[in-house]
């Protein structure tokens, strides 16, 4: 008997990280990245949209990004959604492009990402632990499975969650000595 119910449970589970790993990327460590932007959206004729569909984002010498939007008239509508973005930079516009020095971290700074890091990763624990006990009741629900399978299905469950959880804590882990290192 296949059990679909771990397989569903291990699509969900590989979402949470691929959500978590994305968060991870918005915090900057430093070093200026074109990801810092990607959860910054602009109005652009009524519709949020993410700046990298608007603007080419290139990286210079590692502590500048500049933001060369495709539509000049945007440049204002970009420069102050960065800005309200609360990203600890200061965006300046230009005539068609905006500039953003990346400052280096301070310790403060470091520790408060840190921290922010540390936020991610209890919720992606807090979702991968829902989705093992909607799987369990799943399991527990399911009167065609044998008592014996039932039991072991929940193991290996348990065991899938666990090896998830630790995939956080290595990716947490990885972040916060990238910031505190």
């Amino acid at each position: 008997m296949d059990n679909e119910y771990l397989e569903l449970a291990e699509m969900e589970m590989d979402e949470v990280i691929e959500n978590f790993e994305n968060n991870l990327k918005t915090i900057r460590t430093g070093r200026a990245s074109a990801s810092m932007l990607d959860r910054v959206r602009v109005d652009y004729y009524g519709e949020m949209t993410p700046i990298n569909q608007m603007a080419k984002i290139s990286v210079l010498e590692g502590t500048q990004l500049v933001i060369k939007p495709y539509d000049r008239s945007t440049v204002k509508s970009i420069n102050h959604a960065i800005a309200a973005a609360n990203l600890g930079v200061t965006p300046q516009a230009e005539a068609d492009l905006i500039r953003i020095n990346v400052p280096p971290l301070t310790t403060d700074r470091r520790k408060q990402l840190a921290k922010e890091a540390k936020k991610y990763a209890d919720e992606a624990k807090v979702n991968l632990r829902n989705i093992r006990r909607n799987t369990n009741d799943k399991i527990k629900k399911d009167k065609e499975i044998p008592e014996d399978m039932s039991k072991e299905w929940l193991d290996d469950c348990q065991k899938l969650t666990d090896k998830y959880v630790k995939k956080v804590d290595t990716l947490e882990a990885a972040k916060e000595s990238d910031l505190l290192g």
